[in-house]
C-alpha cells in the first residue's frame, strides 16, 4: 500500500514540476454540459491563480460556473453530460488536465482539496464520522485502522469539536450542521494539502455559525499557509477574510481586484449592483436595490456582454459580439466592462 513518502515522491517526480510556481493556476477554462436542450457553457474562458497563503474569493450568483469550476479542477465533473473543452489547470506548473487520471487522483486531496457546500449529502450517512476521517489516511497513508482512528481524533480536535475522543463514533446525522461543515473541513485538511477549495462553506448556517467557520478556516489556512479558494454569492461574507476577488457572470469573470478595490469602487455593472443589493444598516427604511432580470440560460447566453440585459450602462457596443475582452485597469486589476470608468465614477 502507498505511504506518505511513496505519494510525495511520485508527485514530485512529475515532469515540469516547478516548486516556485503557483500551487494553483487556471487559464481560459472552458467546461460545457451537452443537454437534450442544447449545449450549456457552463464555464466559459475562466482564467485566475492563487498563491501559497492567498484567499482568492469567486463570487457571483447561483448558476454563474462558480462550482463548476471548482469540480473542473478537482476532476469531478461527472462526464457525460460535462466536458473539459479547453483551457488548463496547472498545479506548480503542471497541467493536470494532461495527466493520466492515477497521477492526478494522487494530486487530489494530497495537494488540492476540497470542502462540499451541502455537508450532509457529502458525508456518508451509514459510516461513522471516524471511519470517513480514518478511510483516508489508510487509503492514501497507509495507515492502520488504529492509527488512521487516532489521527481522525486529532483532526476532530484541530477543527474544535468538543470532546473529540468521544465523538468520533458518532454518525453524521449526530451533530448540527456547524459541527458537520468542521468534520468536512477536517477531512479535506486530513492530507494537508497545499490548496483548499471552500465551495459555499456556510451554506445554510445561521449567522454566527457563519462566523465561526470563516474564523476557522482562517486560522487553519494561516497555520499552514494554504492557498484557499472561496467559493460564494455572498459578498459579506468574504468582507474580511479574502485577499481578491474574481466576480464571475454566466461561466465567465467579469471582474477580479483586490478585495479593497472592490468594495470601495467596483469596476462592473455586475459587481456594483451586487454591492448595492447588500442591506446596510443606514439604509434602514428604504427600498433595498435588486437586480431586475435572470441570469441567462447557459444555453443561449446574449450575444456581446453576457450582462447586457440586466445593465444600466449598456449601450449597442455592449449587445455586439465579440464579448468585451477584460481590461487591464491596473497590473492587480481587470474588468470586461466597455464603460469600467463610469462604473467607478471615474469619468
Amino acid at each position: 500500500m502507498a505511504t506518505d513518502r511513496d505519494i510525495t515522491a511520485t508527485i514530485d517526480a512529475l515532469p515540469g514540476l516547478d516548486a516556485s510556481a503557483p500551487p494553483l493556476e487556471v487559464n481560459d477554462l472552458q467546461v460545457e454540459f451537452r443537454t437534450r436542450s442544447g449545449i450549456a457553457r457552463a464555464v466559459n474562458g475562466v482564467s485566475f491563480s492563487l498563491q501559497a497563503g492567498e484567499t482568492l474569493a469567486i463570487l457571483g450568483e447561483s448558476g454563474c460556473g462558480k462550482s463548476v469550476t471548482a469540480q473542473a479542477i478537482m476532476g469531478i465533473i461527472d462526464s457525460p453530460p460535462g466536458f473539459v473543452t479547453g483551457g488548463e489547470i496547472k498545479y506548480r506548473g503542471v497541467d493536470l488536465l494532461k495527466l493520466p487520471e492515477s497521477q492526478r487522483r494522487k494530486i487530489r486531496a494530497n495537494r488540492i482539496a476540497m470542502i462540499f457546500q451541502d455537508a450532509l449529502s457529502a458525508l456518508n450517512p451509514v459510516f461513522t464520522v471516524g471511519f470517513q476521517l480514518s478511510e483516508l489516511f489508510r487509503k492514501h497513508r497507509g495507515m492502520s485502522r488504529a492509527d488512521g482512528k487516532a489521527r481522525a481524533v486529532e483532526l476532530l480536535d484541530l477543527v474544535k469539536i468538543p470532546a473529540a475522543k468521544q465523538r468520533v463514533g458518532d454518525f453524521p446525522h449526530q451533530f448540527s450542521g456547524g459541527m458537520r461543515q468542521r468534520v468536512m473541513i477536517a477531512m479535506a485538511l486530513a492530507l494537508d494539502p497545499e490548496v483548499l477549495i471552500a465551495d459555499e462553506p456556510t451554506t445554510a448556517l445561521d449567522v454566527t455559525v457563519q462566523a465561526q467557520v470563516m474564523a476557522l478556516l482562517a486560522e487553519l489556512q494561516r497555520e499552514r499557509n494554504m492557498g484557499l479558494v472561496l467559493i460564494t454569492h455572498d459578498m459579506g461574507v468574504v468582507a474580511d477574510v479574502a485577499d481578491r476577488i474574481s466576480v464571475m457572470y454566466a461561466g465567465r469573470v467579469v471582474e477580479e481586484a483586490p478585495v479593497r478595490d472592490i468594495y470601495a469602487s467596483p469596476a462592473h455593472p455586475y459587481t456594483k449592483a451586487l454591492l448595492e443589493s447588500i442591506p446596510r444598516i443606514d439604509l434602514k427604511g428604504q427600498e433595498l436595490n435588486v437586480i431586475k432580470g435572470l441570469p441567462p440560460a447557459l444555453t443561449n447566453i446574449p450575444a456581446g456582454c453576457s450582462f447586457n440585459p440586466r445593465c444600466r450602462y449598456a449601450q449597442d457596443v455592449c449587445r455586439a459580439d465579440p464579448e468585451p475582452p477584460r481590461f487591464a485597469l491596473t497590473p492587480s486589476r481587470t474588468s470586461a466592462c466597455h464603460f469600467w470608468k463610469e462604473v467607478k465614477g471615474d469619468e
